[in-house]
């Protein structure tokens, strides 16, 4: 069942996709420099044609990877334009007619039912900020602007007659490359133009630069802090949620450390930074509330564990718990032996008392020993009759 679940779960589908994306670039840009193509429609494709398949398959390739990238943070945007992309990638490696695209339409194939089957995985959408949007209109407005004007007034540029052309000078004169084979040789109407692309051009670049790196920033801070990203919380599958940190927490964690992924919900920053410090998975947040359960994927977990000292909070948590993800064994310490049923009315399928245990250990030691199925069985018993 565990092996079914990793099947349908996203990391195959993004694995897929990125090899697949791989793949595309690599064998677009053999294609663009082959001397001979040499495959099953060779003789019915033209060779300019099969270039320029093996130039946009690279192109599609770079696509490719953004979908990736999207399909990492879950996105159900960039499931669709994997579906969409897939068959493309198919059908470039067939018109390119080599024996080295042949990889690449035997994997595009069969990723398709993989990221087909696992749609309901990719549910989020995308979250833009207002300086990212504000950035990508800047962007798009730009290169429009820059583009439109340029072909509009191509007669008073040297080398620019084509739409394509126009869309290269933008390009370069906006990101200040300047190759200088495309520039204004009219009159100063023209070249007032040409400043103002490259003013525009240069702010709209530096915004979008601007909106990238600043996530990549709160990214580091985030992991100075010993919290975890959106990504790195988007990844999580099948994992344990433990609720809130104590002195019956740590020895729960070694043990979880050797076996499951976990991660730690705690409203202590210094905890989680001590916690980060350890390599282990924590973000901040009352272990009561919705919202950091949420980010936690509480609704793919597995499993969930509540240790600490304080058996009111762990009631309020075990509770919440249960409404978010009905599905999820939730496991529960009491500190005090007289909570144990009020643990498990709050939604615990199983309450364990520290304090049992322990009297029952030292009883059993101070009477000569027993052996830990008898101690077992016995703890059994126990928890039997408080079901009863």
């Amino acid at each position: 069942m565990d092996e079914l679940r990793d099947w349908l779960g996203p990391r195959p589908a993004i694995y897929l996709t990125a090899a697949v994306a791989v793949l595309s670039v690599a064998t677009g840009l053999i294609n663009v420099g082959a001397q001979s193509i040499s495959g099953p429609l060779s003789a019915i494709v033209p060779p300019t044609i099969q270039r320029t398949a093996g130039f946009t398959g690279a192109l599609t390739g770079f696509l490719m990877l953004g979908s990736a990238y999207g399909l990492r943070h879950r996105l159900r945007s960039a499931w669709f334009s994997t579906m969409i992309l897939l068959p493309v990638t198919a059908l470039q490696g067939l018109v390119q007619t080599n024996v080295a695209s042949l990889p690449l339409i035997g994997l595009s194939i069969l990723s398709m039912p993989t990221v087909l089957v696992s749609y309901r995985r990719f549910d989020r959408t995308i979250d833009l900020s207002t300086a990212q949007l504000a950035a990508l209109a800047a962007l798009v407005g730009t290169l429009s602007y820059g583009t439109i004007g340029t072909y509009t007034l191509r007669d008073s540029f040297e080398g620019v007659q084509t739409l394509t052309d126009a869309l290269y000078y933008t390009i370069v004169t906006a990101s200040t490359v300047g190759y200088g084979d495309a520039i204004p040789s009219g009159s100063d109407g023209v070249r007032l133009f040409a400043l103002s692309v490259v003013l525009l051009g240069t702010a709209s670049f530096a915004l979008a630069l601007g909106s990238l790196i600043g996530p990549l920033i709160q990214a580091r801070l985030a992991a100075a802090l010993g919290t975890m990203t959106r990504s790195q919380l988007d990844q999580l599958e099948d994992h344990v949620l433990v609720l809130g940190y104590g002195d019956l927490t740590e020895p729960i964690l070694e043990e979880l450390q050797a076996t499951v992924n976990f991660i730690v919900v705690t409203p202590d920053e210094e905890t989680a930074t001590m916690l980060g410090n350890r390599d282990i998975n924590a973000i901040v947040g009352d272990p009561s509330d919705e919202e950091p359960l949420q980010r936690a994927g509480i609704e793919r977990a597995r499993a969930v564990l509540v240790a600490t000292n304080d058996d009111a909070q762990d009631a309020l948590g075990i509770l919440t718990a249960s409404q978010l993800n009905p599905d999820a064994r939730i496991v529960a310490a009491a500190t005090d032996r007289e909570n144990i049923e009020k643990l498990r009315r709050a939604g615990a399928h199983s309450v364990i008392s520290p304090a049992v245990i322990g009297g029952h250990l030292l009883v059993q030691s101070a009477m000569g020993g027993m052996g830990m199925e008898a101690i077992a069985d016995r703890l059994l018993e126990v928890e039997d009759e408080s079901e009863i």
